[in-house]
């Protein structure tokens, strides 16, 4: 039996082995090194195109503008909260320092809010409902013009001019021996303390319920002058259809609930889309499967339905603008 063969180690196979043996480590750290040098190309090619990005979107093309149109851009970040209502969340939109000043502004004169009553309703029988205090401020009482800047803003966040604004009484004319009483553009600023809530209702006035309205409150706009840490939840009880079983107590806090944090937006639309008032009982007749029609009458105009959880813990300050369907004139 021959012996194996033991293999023929020259020198150069000895030398070629210790070659690559060597050459590897080296390869290794080399394509490393590659590897992170076309890396680092690559983000800053990307942050190259980013930066070039931003150039370009910062340099608009402006269209010519007419008397009351700007002749910048415009941009209010925004999220869709619903559909059904008609909700956007707008972070950011205003200052911590704008806040603290409308604050500092409202607190000498908060007063027990006040509800419009509907008939056979008193203030006795009511009280309950709404629990906070708050007071109407005016954009041209503001010295600082803190006021004057957000209700510009709330205009074009809404695309709705700022002479839809709510007007109040001016009640200090009263004072100027009956002068004529001049109506202002006002913000209603309310706080809640602990307990305190806003029970479920709606900010458009039904005319079967209030009577006759020269207009109507088209959209709110709610902007959060301080964060809350537990509870003071904006709520909409009757989101996308839910809780509308006729089970639904008008005190509980369901429904798509929005947090309050300083600085932030809430605008919701009291209409739908065709103009008419939300809360509204509408009769529809639809194809079912057991008849050929069915009458069907449903409360799918209702989910503007919204309300004020309670305070748990903290205080809560907000400073509401109703927007209404017609231009209000001094």
């Amino acid at each position: 039996m021959k012996p194996k063969a033991k293999p023929n180690w020259s020198f150069k196979s000895k030398l070629g082995f210790s070659v690559i043996f060597l050459a590897c480590p080296f390869f290794f750290i080399a394509g490393l090194f590659g590897s992170s040098l076309l890396s680092s190309q690559d983000i800053s090619v990307t942050k190259s195109r980013a930066r070039v990005l931003e150039s370009e979107q910062e340099n608009y093309n402006l269209m010519p503008f007419g008397d009351t149109g700007d002749n910048s851009i415009t941009t209010i970040p925004f999220q869709v909260l619903s559909w059904r209502p008609r909700a956007l969340y707008f972070p950011n939109f205003a200052t911590a320092e704008q806040c603290e000043s409308i604050i500092n502004m409202a607190k000498p004169g908060l007063r027990p809010s006040t509800l419009a009553l509907r008939e056979g309703e008193t203030k006795e029988n009511t009280k309950d409902i709404r629990t906070s205090s708050g007071m109407f401020i005016y954009a041209s009482e503001d010295a600082t013009g803190t006021l004057d800047i957000i209700e510009e803003k709330i205009a074009r966040a809404t695309m709705l001019p700022r002479i839809h604004g709510e007007l109040t009484f001016h009640f200090r004319a009263i004072l100027k021996l009956c002068e004529d009483i001049t109506m202002f553009q006002a913000f209603n600023v309310l706080r809640y303390e602990v307990g305190q809530r806003y029970d479920s209702h709606y900010d458009a006035f039904n005319p079967d319920e209030y009577g006759p309205q020269k207009s109507q409150r088209l959209a709110s706009f709610l902007l959060y002058l301080s964060d809350v840490e537990e509870g003071g939840e904006t709520m909409f009880p009757f989101e996308n259809g839910m809780n509308m079983d006729g089970s639904y107590e008008y005190r509980e806090c369901i429904g798509l609930k929005v947090k309050p944090r300083q600085g932030d937006g809430l605008l919701f639309y009291s209409f739908l889309p065709n103009g008419t008032i939300d809360p509204k009982i509408i009769s529809i007749i639809v194809p079912c499967w057991f008849l050929k029609w069915c009458l069907f009458v449903g409360w799918f105009c209702k989910t503007s339905l919204h309300g004020s959880c309670p305070v748990i813990i903290g205080e809560k300050w907000v400073a509401t603008k109703w927007i209404r369907d017609q231009e209000q004139y001094d």
